[in-house]
């Protein structure tokens, strides 16, 4: 009976380490593999006279504005290197942040431009207009049929 007993023991630990093993690999999976969304976030500097007709601007120290990670940053780096005929570039890689595109369209003065017109929230930097969009995707768990 005790030999029974130390045998159901063994096995018992060794299912249990076994488990434990599985979960801690199976943990240090998720944190190595990208996040599911991701946001880029987009600013350049534009003419005064580049602004649309009807676009509200706001100023750089904006608390909405402030709010969205990375905003201020991607427009700092436009204003840095007066990016006028490119795009500067942030992107933001973690859980959740395609709410960062939904908070730059949603909670701003989203101008949806025409042909010749930026798309964009239009943002005073001093004497300079900054234009910051942001897009998002996702990465898709299952294939599409």
């Amino acid at each position: 009976m005790m030999i029974r007993g130390k045998e159901l023991a063994l096995s018992v630990l060794a299912v249990g380490t076994a488990a434990v093993a599985g979960y801690v690999l199976h943990s240090g999976q998720r944190t190595d593999r990208p996040s599911r969304s991701k946001a880029d976030l987009g600013a350049r500097v534009v003419g005064h006279e580049e602004v649309p007709r009807g676009a509200t601007v706001v100023d750089i120290s904006s608390q909405r504005l402030g709010d969205i990670p990375g905003a201020r940053r991607a427009i700092d780096r436009a204003v840095r290197n007066d990016a006028r005929e490119e795009w500067e570039h942030l992107t933001i890689d973690h859980e959740g942040a395609w709410s960062i595109v939904d908070a730059v369209r949603g909670s701003l003065p989203y101008h949806d431009g025409n042909g010749c017109e930026y798309n964009g929230v239009y943002v005073r930097y001093d004497d300079r207009i900054v234009v910051l969009d942001a897009i998002g995707w996702a990465r898709l768990e299952e294939p599409l049929q």
